[in-house]
């Protein structure tokens, strides 16, 4: 008999849900799907993904027409709420697109990867490798960053997580992050059960997952959130 990819806490996506070889077919047959851990996720008729999670794409209104970028139902009611942000933020000048909080380590791998991909597709993104000079206060700056971006996403990582647990300044950047509704968690090369263990209000969030959406996926999804 199949086993469940994510037996305690349910699936994070519609998509994972869809790929674990033992709900792809309960998720096809009736409504009940799996839901994901985040309050925010459930709709206000209580279904949660139940609505959703055999659909393996749905539109957000701020795709454009003939946009390739896929989505799942469940990223668009996770990022709806950022990108009402985004709007609302428009009209305010010079603000970078995103902010990239993560780990010191990953400065010149995953977070450069991710950092470089955005700005391929056009993105501005606040750094610290290119945004924070020699000699200058690094707190002052990433508090400066914070204010001056429109979205600030979270690469977490295990290296992130042992940052965190350490109290450093990715914990300091993650404590301003989560008092916006400005927030995207991007796991990578961990799990949402490790986050949550490291950081249960992080952890609580809903994001994406590089394990079920490639990064240059992920990257597209972030570049359309803050194109106006």
């Amino acid at each position: 008999m199949a086993q469940c990819t994510a037996p305690r806490n349910g699936h994070r996506t519609a998509s994972g849900a869809a790929s674990c070889p033992a709900c792809s077919s309960r998720s096809r047959g009736y409504g009940g799907g799996y839901q994901s851990y985040s309050p925010s996720s459930y709709s206000s008729s209580g279904s949660g993904l139940s609505n959703s999670i055999g659909s393996s794409s749905a539109r957000p209104h701020w795709s454009k027409s003939g946009s390739s970028v896929a989505y799942t139902a469940a990223d668009v009611r996770m990022l709806t709420p950022v990108r009402q942000n985004v709007e609302r933020r428009a009209s305010k000048p010079d603000l970078r697109d995103i902010f990239l909080c993560h780990a010191w380590d990953d400065r010149k791998g995953a977070a450069k990867e991710l950092h470089d991909k955005l700005e391929a597709l056009g993105v501005s993104v606040w750094f610290s490798e290119k945004d924070v000079l020699l000699g200058a206060s690094l707190l002052r700056e990433i508090d400066k960053g914070l204010v001056k971006s429109r979205v600030g996403i979270v690469l977490v990582t295990p290296s992130f997580l042992k940052r965190i647990s350490g109290e450093g300044i990715a914990d300091k950047e993650l404590s301003a992050l989560l008092a916006t509704d400005l927030l995207v968690p991007i796991v990578h090369e961990t799990t949402y059960e490790d986050l949550r263990d490291a950081s249960p209000l992080l952890g609580s969030r809903s994001g994406l997952d590089t394990a079920e959406d490639p990064i240059e996926n992920i990257a597209a999804k972030l570049a359309e959130l803050v194109a106006l």
